[in-house]
């Protein structure tokens, strides 16, 4: 079935920016507790060594049941499904921090039934932990070949299923894509007459709104390239992402900023709102905004605008 039959049961969330941390290294889960992000995620994959799994999954059971994080959503990275951490991540967190966790992270998900492994264990553990407050999302990661050919299939898995992630770093290691850095622009664009991303970033899009699904662009490896990072956001929101993740706090704002409508936009959309509710309530189908022709379509954008503003402002 459809996830868009199941939209309605997704929470609103406010995910503009959402901030990486590893979960071994506890000053940096403290800042990340009050930085300006959307979400935070606490990371127990690839940021964190072997040897320091077990004592990073208490860090996130410790962060989230003793931390203010306020309004930022609570995410957990688990480790991917071909390795022996993935489902000792999920049951130790969740029966540790169940309460004060939004949502699940579930990295290079390739199929419907990665997902559906996710879902399993986490309805299991919140009835054996009498999880009743609310349900935990899942947030797939789109980082292989595997996961973008089996796009549709994914976005439909689970109720629980909240948001599509593009990864960059694993995608261009799984595609054999040459690249000096992880969601960068390099030499290799140069090469090619295109996005290099275009098509996997425009399917995870599409196959979001086709399901009422959140979808958030990957990391800029460069956290120094401010002029890259502003661009590949800027790329992002062109595409209709909702947000991106970010690896240092310093990109946070810069994420905020333009992931946000600007006071131009929404004043615009509420004009096209007002306008196309006054004509057809005289009669018309269309009818002109700031020398433009608009008409349903229009207002549905201008709706997503307004909403979009509504979400940053709370």
């Amino acid at each position: 079935m459809s996830r868009r039959h199941l939209s309605n049961e997704i929470p609103l969330r406010l995910e503009r920016s959402m901030l990486f941390v590893p979960a071994s290294r506890w000053p940096m889960i403290e800042k990340a507790a009050t930085s300006v992000a959307d979400a935070v995620c606490l990371d127990l994959e690839d940021s964190v060594a072997t040897d320091e799994k077990a004592t990073s999954r208490a860090n996130v059971i410790r962060a989230f049941t003793e931390l203010d994080f306020g309004r930022r959503q609570r995410i957990v990275r688990i480790n991917a499904l071909d390795t022996p951490f993935a489902y000792r991540d999920i049951v130790d967190v969740i029966e540790g921090a169940g309460d004060c966790v939004e949502l699940v992270m579930l990295p290079k998900a390739g199929s419907a039934e990665d997902v559906g492994f996710v879902d399993t264990l986490l309805t299991q553990i919140e009835m054996n932990c009498g999880l009743v407050r609310r349900r935990i999302g899942i947030e797939a990661q789109i980082e292989t070949a595997e996961g973008f050919l089996w796009l549709r299939e994914i976005a439909q898995s689970a109720p629980r299923l909240e948001a599509l992630v593009f990864g960059p770093g694993d995608y261009a290691a799984s595609m054999h894509l040459p690249t000096q850095g992880i969601g960068e622009s390099d030499v290799h664009d140069e090469a090619y007459q295109g996005h290099r991303w275009h098509s996997v970033m425009h399917a995870i899009v599409a196959a979001a709104r086709a399901n009422g699904l959140r979808c958030l662009d990957g990391p800029y490896g460069g956290y120094k390239d401010t002029a890259g990072f502003e661009r590949s956001c800027r790329t992002a929101r062109a595409l209709g992402f909702d947000g991106k993740q970010c690896i240092h706090p310093n990109q946070l704002s810069t994420v905020n900023s333009i992931f946000s409508p600007t006071e131009e936009e929404v004043a615009y959309a509420e004009r096209v709102v007002q306008s196309y509710e006054q004509a057809t309530a005289g009669g018309q189908g269309a009818v002109g905004v700031d020398g433009r022709m608009i008409d349903l379509a229009s207002v549905r954008n201008a709706r997503v605008v307004i909403e979009q503003h509504r979400l940053s402002q709370t």
